[in-house]
């Protein structure tokens, strides 16, 4: 075989063989497909960003599953901020898998001093966060 043939053959069973071996495309949104890539659950991680979208962000760790708020203040009361520490533990979409913490702060003449965080403010923010998260979920369900 001269050279001419043989590089027309090596292409035409590369051509066969890369037709072949093409994938059937399955559409999957795209918080599943960074799933693969996460050290977390990705639905848990998507719904924690939507839920606290209205406040600015200090730290977002998608390996570690930890998402930190900046101070927010509400336009209504300036004399009471909150800050929001979220963790996400787990790589499966589970109850357990998440948990918040919320820290207050009033405003008082010498400063913002720390104050009592109502314990169901930190339950309601992880039932919103599962609420979302299972939304997704099932979102991408019906693509599939």
């Amino acid at each position: 075989m001269n050279k001419k043939t043989t590089l027309v053959l090596f292409f035409s069973i590369f051509l066969f063989l890369s037709n072949c071996s093409k994938k059937v495309d399955i559409e999957i949104s795209e918080i599943a497909k960074s799933q693969v890539s996460m050290a977390v659950n990705a639905f848990l991680w998507r719904a924690s960003l939507d839920t606290v979208s209205f406040i600015p962000l200090d730290i977002v760790d998608p390996i570690g599953g930890v998402i930190t708020t900046q101070w927010y203040e509400d336009t209504n009361n300036s004399s009471e901020r909150i800050k929001l520490t979220i963790y996400v533990k787990d790589r499966r979409l589970r109850a357990d898998g998440i948990s918040v913490n919320v820290f207050r702060e009033i405003k008082l003449e010498e400063g913002w001093v720390k104050a009592e965080t109502n314990p169901d403010t930190a339950r309601l923010v992880e039932a919103s966060i599962l609420t979302k998260a299972r939304e997704l979920r099932i979102g991408t369900l019906g693509s599939g």
